[in-house]
């Protein structure tokens, strides 16, 4: 009878050396109840659902995670499906600063880039 192995999954969300920086400055200032930073897609905006960034308090049965060099990283599990396969990106310039998500699964985004459809 053959062995079988499990493969480990790869993430949903990959995050870049900039959003991982990001998370472990995060959670150097995280309140002291915080045990990670969490990605979910509320619906909000004119186009339906909008990235949210927050502080975790406790672990979701269900929500994905991920172990970065600065902190655990969080997606929520009713979001997941519209994000996998998405690139996470800490961008700053001289007039903004904030996540950037390339996500393969939007069909759309309003004008101003608060929101997307999937």
């Amino acid at each position: 009878m053959a062995e079988s192995t499990l493969r480990e999954r790869p993430a949903a969300v990959i995050l870049t050396k900039a959003a991982e920086a990001r998370v472990a400055e995060l959670m150097a200032k995280a309140p002291d109840d915080a045990i990670g930073v969490k990605l979910s897609t509320p619906r909000r905006g004119c186009s339906g659902l909008a990235y949210s960034v927050d502080y975790v308090t406790e672990e979701v049965a269900f929500d994905e995670k991920i172990e970065t060099p600065g902190g655990t990283f969080y997606i929520d599990s009713a979001s997941v499906l519209y994000l996998i396969g998405s690139t996470m990106d800490w961008v700053e310039d001289d007039f903004t600063a904030g996540f950037v998500f390339e996500n393969p699964n939007a069909k759309g985004a309003c004008g101003c880039g608060e929101s997307f459809m999937v």
